[in-house]
């Protein structure tokens, strides 16, 4: 219920957030389990939330074990369809506990399921592909020693910036890849490698590469071109959406400005606002309507998110960096 509400309200939010998300074959959001999306991590738990709306499957997600702290966060994040993986870092005497999620995700499969794993293990804000780790590989092997038919979906996620507000999104699916591609000879090492270096190959060629500073190429590659005709068209609506949003978004920001340095400033952002939205909305149009003594101007729970939705799609929110 709860997974299935906070999957609602994040679709509904999505176009104020994001400017343009544009997906190369659309056609594989709508992919029947078993399936492993084996994706990069360059934006913290945006990145898990965004792919989450756009499947039409439930996906759950694999999560670093660290935040699963007592009962009441763990009951909370798996009923949010989120699973820990535990790394070295985060505790030797964790790391047989890898082996129930391991369990679980085989048992999702066997229920022709999606799980999200991102291969990279770790997230850092930046346009590059990492070598992978071993995780994602030792998952997919024991499933297919397991007789489950699981497919490999390699995914890149690709944003025009992680410090600016109203950002476009392109996502790369690649070719799913089956147990057919492989060769499981020799030993367990040289089959843990020999995945890895199909899976990097995948996903190559789906992650952008592009240096920290080199905007002109994020903007060639990542954002679409917008017509002056269109950015003069959103303006006026847009620059009210500005000025109606600033009490939201102000504090919104200064909050999440506190993590930039651990690269989740986009992700605790996004959540805030989508989190905080619906109450925004309803204080506003009772403000209205106490200050007014007009009912028509509940209407306001329509006419905001279209000054917001027209800020974004105007372009003003470019320059609204961190």
């Amino acid at each position: 219920m709860l997974y299935s509400l906070l999957k609602l309200l994040v679709r509904l939010h999505r176009p104020l957030f994001f400017r343009s998300i544009r997906v190369n074959r659309p056609e594989l959001l709508r992919a029947k389990g078993p399936i492993l999306i084996c994706a990069n991590h360059p934006n913290s738990f945006l990145d898990a939330v965004l792919l989450d709306t756009l499947f039409q499957q439930p996906i759950w997600s694999l999560a670093r074990g660290d935040v699963f702290r007592g009962d009441f966060l763990t009951r909370l994040l798996t009923s949010i369809r989120i699973l820990p993986v535990y790394r070295v870092s985060e505790g030797v005497e964790n790391l047989s506990s890898n082996y129930e999620t391991f369990s679980a995700c085989k048992d999702i499969f066997r229920r022709n399921g999606v799980v999200l794993i991102f291969s990279e293990g770790l997230c850092i804000n930046e346009w590059h592909l990492r070598p992978l780790k071993k995780g994602t590989a030792r998952l997919a092997l024991s499933s297919w020693k397991d007789g489950i038919d699981l497919q490999i979906l390699p995914l890149g996620l690709n944003y025009s910036s992680f410090k600016s507000f109203g950002k476009d999104v392109v996502i790369n699916i690649g070719t799913p890849i089956s147990l057919s591609n492989f060769n499981l000879s020799g030993s367990e090492g040289q089959q843990l490698q020999q995945f890895n270096t199909v899976l990097t190959k995948n996903l190559e060629s789906l992650v952008f590469e592009i240096e920290e500073n080199d905007t002109a190429r994020q903007k060639r590659l990542i954002s679409p071109p917008s017509s002056p005709a269109r950015k003069l068209f959103f303006a006026l609506p847009g620059l009210a959406g500005w000025v109606l949003h600033l009490p939201l978004y102000l504090p919104a920001k200064l909050i999440a400005r506190k993590t930039v340095a651990t690269g989740h400033y986009d992700s605790i952002l996004a959540a805030l606002l989508f989190l905080a939205y619906p109450g925004y909305l309803l204080l506003m149009a009772v403000l209205l309507l106490i200050l007014t003594g007009k009912a028509i101007n509940m209407l306001f729970f329509i006419v905001l998110p279209i000054t917001a939705y027209s800020f974004i799609q105007s372009g003003l929110s470019a320059g609204n960096k961190l």
